[in-house]
């Protein structure tokens, strides 16, 4: 089988760690070498779709001591494994990438073993769930055949795997367990009982295990045999544990022998439920269902009490999941469940005193016989529980000080706590945090309420409305709510109403339910400091932000106490760690709406200040970021007359790209943002500052739309030199999209800017620009006067790069005249200043721009040295997007020099480049060669598809050459960037 990527299918790889490593493609074992390139392997396929950092894998190949070229290795391992893998397809090669910080292995979940099993187990238990026992002891057959052995039997573990091979292992053991308790559901006793017999044995520890072994004996009518195992796990138990089974072993036990045999339970109070009713349209939550059933069942075999607190934001079914929880478990807790509204975030939180009343006299305590000391009532209820098997819910919890007394200290009880704040002062409490719906179970809850037919007839709709609620539970309660009681209306029709967000919590209002009031309950509770800082925080609108974030809205240097508040209370949501490796939050969006209502409410001024030092907090980070990194941008990224804004401590990682890269959403939104409370210079600064990233990883898209927010905001300052600046870096944009016409008026409109304020290096950045649009245009004595031009500039203005970048396009446009002497010349200057000056990015260029000079003049042995210098250059300075041209340059003179393997795979590499680039000239010049390539490898078919490709782009772009190019051009922005 393989897999479509592009439009070219691929052979997809089998990679297995649940035993030896192997890894098969196309029906063939790939030969992985020896011990290290299988470590590396191992250390990716362990963590596909993530990049494995090169100091990660040092320690991994070496845990003792690493030798200094430890990095070369590393990079010649890699080197090794993709050609084994391009042997097989040439498009498997590039599997394995690299990075600035490490290497990742692209791969799908169906082509890692251990993925697949992780799914199948999924899959098996939701069918468990369902009670398609069949299916799932079909799916648990289908995980366990997996296995060949241990993981990554004979390959020596590095300390870092240890979590997930111990986590596959017990998630082996569970799905052998299921198995086995399936098919003695099912009545095959007899195929199980052979097989738990070597579980046993292997796991004589594991009462579960056992467990099993004695029902399957006992179904089997083989009660003697069943007393014998019973007795056989006793005894091991006592040696290796000095421990007695546990209560379900004894259980099982007593089931052995004749029921007067068993003493009877003794009981001083009739059982009482005082649980609510259980949702009869509760949808989802099975995940986290079974994992406090699961705790409560643990506790209750160790004979110890339970409690968990079940937190999570407001509306998101927290007291839902308790009462679900608590019938689920009643067989378990058979002397009686107790249920108690703490009204913890109402205006008047119940004190323990009274509820302590209220518990005593449901078990018996008349009013007579209560302690007036709080400490006496709850030791009270400590001893009347520790003989009970009971749970009790204690429902909206304010915090640790109201349910403190009201927990058992013996016995096997159960307390499940609802709260909106996290309780973490409640020693031995188990914390369980309820999430927002996934999308497939906020479905099925928006379809049980409605009816499925009205939503399959509006499913865009139905999604519409699912994500305006943000999966919220409540608000999808009541917007089903809605449509119920309104059968006449459409679902569109509630969509369009819930789009607007000024309205939209107007909207989620039915009867007693309300979005608004009940996330008003939250927010009343919070300190002044926090309800600031929140609703600071909706103003950045629904993007993720880092910690430093909280302390700007507030004008303090750290906030980390008030974001403890927000996070603890569930207003605010930690989402994860981003590339650089700080914590990420965000806003639900609802709470997001919600918050942007209250500010809009408060102090304008204070608002207006707050959301300003959160923009200047960005713009002082994204220009100290663009001035750390490790390129010479040529261009203009600020303007070094304006002051600074200060820049958050501790913030920047060693990388600037890696911040570039973590905020760059977050950033993107801030330039629309500051535009649109009227921040100007702030819109076009931050857009500026973005640039020097943007030139180097491409995100054309990004690039684009800021800046032309930034060229609208720079004209309303009224500032000549913000929208020079601004024009440039659009030029640049519009040079990369082939945008010619475009690009050479920005350019034009720059240089005029500058010139009127007399900015000599900037009109020399614009000349050099419109130099390579009019080399392409084929105006070649015009575009050597605007090279000699800016080259005079860039002298006066004592800019040794620029004058570099004025050599290496005046080389261009020599070589595209075809007198290679003048242009060896001036590209050798270029070559020599750059290297004089330390300018590693241009001195790359230079080699790159010799290589194609030499291929011009079929010296290819020549050419292939000078560009696989600049390739090493440029990915030593994590300039992947100059690598793609590189390897478009190597790949087409390997194919010229009958090199066809390598080719392929430069070519491929390249290709996906300007793909994700979105430069369709070079994706056009890339199909083309790829075109040629296959049809030298009598590839017709293949050949076609992509010389057809290359042809559809030549015409959307108008500018098809008559003849396929002999040698492809180097980029524009090699002459300009």
């Amino acid at each position: 089988m393989g897999e479509l990527i592009g439009q070219v299918e691929t052979t997809s790889l089998t990679i297995r760690v649940l035993g030896p490593l192997e890894v098969t493609a196309a029906g063939r074992v790939i030969a992985l070498g020896g011990p290290k390139p299988r470590l590396l392997l191992a250390a990716l396929a362990l963590q596909p779709n993530v990049v494995v950092s090169t100091d990660v894998l040092v320690e991994v190949l070496w845990p003792q001591a690493a030798p200094r070229s430890a990095a070369a290795n590393i990079r010649t391992y890699v080197h090794s494994l993709r050609r084994r893998f391009a042997e097989i397809d040439p498009a498997l090669g590039e599997r394995i990438s690299s990075g600035p910080s490490g290497y990742l292995l692209t791969a799908s979940p169906d082509e890692l073993d251990h993925l697949a099993f992780t799914a199948l187990a999924g899959e098996a238990q939701e069918a468990l769930d369902d009670g398609e026992t069949e299916s799932a002891l079909k799916l648990l057959d289908k995980a366990d055949a997996l296995w060949r052995g241990e993981v990554l039997e004979g390959l020596q573990h590095d300390h870092s795997w240890g979590a997930t091979i111990a986590r596959l292992t017990e998630l082996r053991l569970s799905v052998q367990e299921q198995r086995l308790r399936a098919r003695i559901g099912l009545g095959r006793s007899g195929e199980a009982i052979a097989e738990l017999r070597g579980l046993v044995t292997e796991h004589p520890l594991r009462e579960e295990l056992w467990a099993q072994l004695i029902v399957a004996l006992r179904a089997a009518g083989r009660t003697g045999d069943a007393i014998e195992a019973y007795e056989s796990a006793e005894r091991v138990l006592r040696e290796e544990l000095d421990a007695e089974p546990g209560a379900r072993l004894r259980e099982l036990r007593a089931t052995l022998v004749p029921d007067h045999v068993l003493p009877p339970r003794a009981a001083d109070v009739a059982p009482v439920c005082q649980l609510p009713l259980d949702l009869p349209d509760f949808t989802g939550r099975g995940g986290l269902i079974r994992t406090v059933v699961t705790l409560l069942q643990e506790r209750a075999d160790s004979g110890t009490p339970a409690v968990i607190v079940l937190s999570g934001a407001p509306g998101v079914g927290k007291s839902a999941v308790a009462v679900r929880v608590a019938h689920a478990v009643r067989d378990q807790f058979p002397d009686g469940q107790l249920h108690v509204d703490l009204a913890g975030t109402s205006s008047s939180p119940r004190a323990p005193m009274s509820v302590l009343a209220e518990l005593l006299r449901t078990l018996g305590i008349p009013d007579a016989g209560l302690p007036r000391e709080l400490a006496e009532r709850s030791a009270l209820l400590r001893s009347r529980l520790a003989g009970r098997r009971m749970c009790v819910v204690l429902d909206d919890a304010g915090s640790e000080a109201q349910v403190r007394p009201l927990l058992p200290g013996a016995g096997v009880c159960a307390v499940l706590v609802t709260s909106r704040i996290r309780l973490p002062g409640l020693a031995g409490a188990k914390p369980v945090d309820v999430d927002l719906l996934p999308e497939a179970e906020a479905a099925r809850l928006l379809e049980g309420i409605v009816g499925a037919e009205r939503v399959a007839a509006e499913p865009e709709s139905a999604a519409a409305i699912l994500r305006q609620c943000g999966h919220l539970p409540l608000a999808i309660r009541v917007a089903g709510a809605k449509l119920t009681h309104r059968p006449g209306w459409t679902l569109r029709l509630l969509a369009g109403r819930l789009g607007d967000e000024r309205r939209r919590l107007d909207e989620l209002r039915v009867g007693d339910l309300a979005v608004r009031a009940s996330v008003t309950l939250s927010y009343d509770l919070l300190p002044m400091s926090a309800a600031t800082a929140f609703r600071g925080l909706g103003l950045l609108g629904p993007v993720q932000f880092p910690a430093w974030v909280v302390a700007a809205a507030l004008g303090r240097r750290d906030a980390d106490d008030v974001l403890d508040v927000l996070v603890d209370g569930h207003l605010v949501e930690l989402v994860g760690s981003d590339s650089a490796g700080q914590p990420r939050y965000r806003l639900h969006d609802l709470l997001r709406v919600y918050a942007v209502e209250l500010a809009e409410r408060s102090d304008a001024a204070k608002t207006r200040a707050g959301l300003r030092r959160m923009l200047e907090g960005y713009l002082g980070l994204a220009l100290e970021a663009a001035r750390r990194m490790p390129l010479h941008f040529f261009g203009m990224y600020c303007d070094d007359r304006l002051p600074r804004p200060a820049v958050p401590e501790g913030v920047l990682p060693e990388d600037p790209a890696t911040w570039f890269a973590a905020e760059r959403h977050t950033t993107v939104a801030a330039v629309s943002l500051a535009a649109q409370h009227g921040f100007d210079d702030l819109a076009w600064q931050l857009a500026s500052a973005l640039t020097p990233y943007f030139d180097l990883r491409g995100p054309q898209d990004d690039w684009h739309s800021t800046h032309l927010v930034a060229l609208a905001a720079a004209r309303r300052t009224g500032s000549k030199r913000a929208e020079a600046i601004v024009q440039r870096n659009l030029g640049q944009y519009l040079l990369y999209q082939d945008e010619y016409a475009e690009a050479r008026v920005a350019f034009e409109e720059s240089k005029m800017l500058f010139d009127a304020i007399g900015d000599i290096q900037g009109v020399a950045v614009a000349l050099t620009g419109l130099s390579t649009i009019l080399r392409i245009e084929g105006e070649d004595d015009l575009a050597l006067d605007h090279c000699h031009e800016a080259l005079k500039l860039f002298a006066e203005a004592d800019d040794p790069n620029g004058e570099a970048v004025a050599r290496l396009s005046a080389g261009a446009v020599w070589m595209s005249r075809g007198c290679y002497a003048a242009a060896k010349r001036w590209i050798t200057d270029a070559l020599e200043l750059t290297a004089s000056i330390g300018d590693r990015h241009r001195e790359a260029h230079a080699l790159k721009r010799l290589g194609l000079l030499y291929q011009h003049q079929g010296n290819l042995a020549a050419a292939r040295e000078h560009v696989d210098r600049a390739i090493a250059i440029f990915t030593d300075l994590g300039d992947d997007h100059c690598v793609g041209y590189a390897n478009q340059n190597l790949g087409e003179l390997c194919l010229h020099s009958g090199d066809f393997a390598h080719a392929q795979l430069l070519l491929v590499n390249s290709l996906a480049v300007h793909r994700r680039n979105g430069d369709r000239r070079s994706e056009a010049e890339v199909s083309q060669l790829l075109g040629e390539l296959h049809r030298a490898l009598s590839q017709p078919e293949r050949s076609r598809d992509y010389s057809e490709r290359a042809l559809a782009i030549w015409r959307e772009l108008s500018t098809r050459p008559k003849e396929p190019p002999a040698v492809v051009e180097a980029r524009p922005h090699i002459a300009s960037a």
